[in-house]
């Protein structure tokens, strides 16, 4: 892909122009005459989702590649054909960043087909674990795991997907106490839907269950064994409440979980953070262990440009970071570019809202 050379003026002049138009489907676009609040991490490729970590004191962020594979926009997410993962570098957050060579191709995973959607990764005794959704031969999305001796790969994947894994958007959490933890779902074009009863049905709807009175589906979670490679438990539910403890439910599309979980831990409390997906806005909810209930606190990073909406957050020193994406090098919803932002927690443990924009 050849490389992107946009100015900043360009970069303003894009953002004008996407906030003249009207888009059917409901994606966010930036409000006239703003800035952009901080700049793509880079321009050679587009790259999404990013899952950031900290490994021996360098930063590593673990992205979608993004690819124009000529297919047009969708709810199921066909647009997104990604085929391959490359990662990014950088010794501290504004210095220079390292794009990495493949780590990992499609072509290369035995059981899989297409669409490698975002990724994670760990590190154990000497090894680092990358953790892939992509859809198996049959269409359905599974999450893989391959390994490394180096962070940046080439990884080589296991022959099969991790046994019992479905849906999309893997995060692993590694907890004071060193036990790891899977988080993953995702409804619409990532099935979580479609294993509404623990089993695949293909007929269970291309969205959610259109069950705006019960509980939102939950994202879930499985303690990962030993080997980092299989789960140690069979999934379960992740539970998002509100105030009083009761389940949010499936039409507040303001705070019921979409995509792209995000757990992390600070001064003993657990913090799940997730994409809200068609009201385009990442939140946040609290716990006191990995399992949950988490009650719902509020949002923190408004609608970007673009439909989707996806991140990580992670401490540097004495400062957080929110790892995202927009689409500001493109204007299109599908070849995305990852930025980052310092995110402030306050005393009391809410998040101070971050606008995407200087307006």
């Amino acid at each position: 892909m050849p490389a992107i050379r946009l100015t900043l003026t360009a970069a303003l002049l894009l953002a004008t122009a996407a906030a003249a138009q009207t888009r059917q489907d409901g994606d966010p676009s930036p409000p006239a005459n703003a800035r952009y609040l901080s700049q793509p991490l880079i321009r050679e490729i587009y790259t999404a989702d990013p899952s950031a970590h900290v490994f021996g004191g360098r930063i590593y962020v673990y992205p979608s590649h993004d690819i124009d594979a000529g297919i047009p926009d969708d709810d199921l997410g066909n647009q997104y054909a990604m085929r391959d993962y490359r990662v990014l570098s950088m010794d501290r957050i504004g210095g220079p960043v390292t794009v990495h060579d493949v780590a990992l191709d499609v072509k290369d995973v035995p059981w899989a087909s297409k669409q490698m959607w975002a990724p994670d990764a760990a590190y154990k005794d000497g090894t680092y674990f990358l953790y892939f959704p992509v859809k198996d031969k049959q269409g359905v999305f599974r999450i893989g795991v391959a390994t490394s001796q180096s962070p940046t790969g080439p990884f080589k994947a296991e022959p099969q997907p991790i046994r019992g894994s479905y849906s999309m958007d893997p995060q692993v959490f590694t907890d004071t106490d060193g036990k790891s933890y899977m988080y993953l779902g995702g409804i619409w074009g990532g099935q979580l839907q479609k294993w509404a009863t623990g089993a695949y049905d293909a007929d269970a709807g291309e969205t959610d269950l259109k069950q705006d009175d019960k509980p939102a589906l939950s994202p879930k979670v499985a303690r990962m064994d030993a080997g980092m490679k299989e789960f140690a438990e069979p999934l379960r539910d992740v539970q998002i409440v509100d105030d009083a403890g009761k389940p949010i439910l499936g039409g507040d599309h303001q705070r019921r979980f979409f995509e792209g979980s995000w757990v992390f831990k600070r001064n003993g409390v657990y913090y799940f953070t997730y994409s809200t997906g068609d009201t385009h806005k990442l939140a946040y909810a609290t716990g006191d262990n990995p399992y949950g209930p988490f009650r719902f606190r509020g949002h923190f990073l408004k609608p970007v440009q673009g439909w989707t909406t996806h991140h990580s957050i992670i401490q540097v020193g004495d400062q957080w970071h929110l790892f995202y994406h927009d689409t500001q090098l493109s204007g299109k919803n599908h070849l995305r570019n990852v930025k980052t932002t310092p995110l402030t927690i306050n005393a009391d443990g809410t998040i101070q809202m971050i606008d995407p924009f200087v307006r």
